[in-house]
């Protein structure tokens, strides 16, 4: 059986065995508020429980907490955004083509696999992801049905249009949609969410591309997972195609995804790109701006460096140039 400790005791033990100075009713409040569990064991190291951070305030891990809970804030609505967006301007690109209703995408829209030579291994991989993609939609409509009003009312009519579809698709599930469209397809999109560059190769793969690059983001601001240190991302990188796009478009050096401030240039490239006017964008980047310097100055400068990046100012300083 498993015992655990009360709050007390969690203080007395971050003082005695971790070397944390913590003390008072109000540390004690804000361990409470945060969590010991989600709080300090979430926040005390960066990417790895091997790269611990050297906090020795209590008050060091609660601006790390505040600088990670005021990002998310910050970025769920305008990823939310852009997930909406981007499934309305890939409806907008197939009207041209045709019906838009599930099977005739599958027939007439999702046949990438075609480009490549029977039985060849690009063949064999792409048509395991239509495969992948049609098990991965009758399974949302086995699982929703009847408890989802859309997709009980289509399932009962003769056709499911894509607009319904995308409602139920995850971020992930889209991003294997626009994989599977014909490349004539993919490029249209690109297009008409003016995601292109005079110096870049068009393949169109940069839409999807983008989205599997954001979707573990989104989903840990959606479900209040850590992201300071992009944990997120796992052992995964985003891909060069992404990382080239933002260098060339924005005017960044050393895009890698390997800090959040590389995330949110991308997001705001994307609302500038979906419309958002000056105004908005650089409200958007002075409050990360101020986030960033509210964390420098309640840590070490070296733990904001591991954190952050050495080069964060001169980034959001081009950020705000490109807008």
């Amino acid at each position: 059986m498993t015992k655990g400790k009360k709050t007390d005791g969690l203080m007395r033990h971050l003082r005695d065995n971790k070397g944390i100075n913590i003390q008072g009713s109000r540390h004690k409040r804000e361990l409470l508020l945060m969590g010991y569990y989600h709080g300090y064991k979430g926040y005390r190291f960066i990417k790895q429980k091997t790269n611990p951070i050297p906090l020795t305030e209590f008050e060091q891990l609660k601006a790390i907490y505040d600088f990670d809970m005021n990002l998310k804030s910050l970025l769920y609505p305008h990823i939310m955004t852009i997930e909406t967006a981007l499934k309305n301007y890939t409806i907008d690109t197939l009207v041209p083509y045709g019906s838009l209703d599930l099977e005739h995408a599958f027939k007439h829209f999702l046949l990438d696999y075609k480009s490549e030579p029977v039985g060849s291994r690009n063949y064999n991989t792409k048509m395991k992801d239509r495969l992948k993609l049609r098990k991965k939609i009758d399974s949302e409509f086995s699982y929703k049905f009847p408890k989802n009003e859309i997709v009980t009312h289509f399932l009962r009519g003769d056709t499911m249009p894509l607009w319904a579809v995308f409602e139920i698709l995850d971020m992930g599930n889209f991003g294997l949609f626009l994989k599977c469209l014909n490349e004539p397809i993919r490029i249209d999109n690109c297009n008409n969410i003016k995601l292109t560059h005079a110096s870049i190769v068009n393949d169109g793969n940069l839409v999807q591309d983008i989205i599997f690059t954001l979707k573990e983001l989104r989903n840990s601001v959606a479900h209040n997972n850590v992201i300071f240190d992009c944990r997120f991302a796992g052992g995964t990188h985003a891909m060069n195609s992404v990382k080239t796009y933002v260098s060339v478009e924005v005017g960044v050096p050393n895009i890698e995804f390997k800090f959040l401030v590389d995330y949110f240039i991308l997001v705001v490239l994307l609302l500038k790109k979906l419309g958002y006017n000056k105004t908005e964008l650089k409200r958007i980047i002075k409050q990360f701006k101020e986030e960033t310097e509210q964390l420098r100055l309640e840590v070490p400068v070296s733990i904001c460096n591991r954190i952050n990046g050495t080069d964060l100012n001169i980034k959001l300083a081009r950020l705000n140039n490109y807008i």
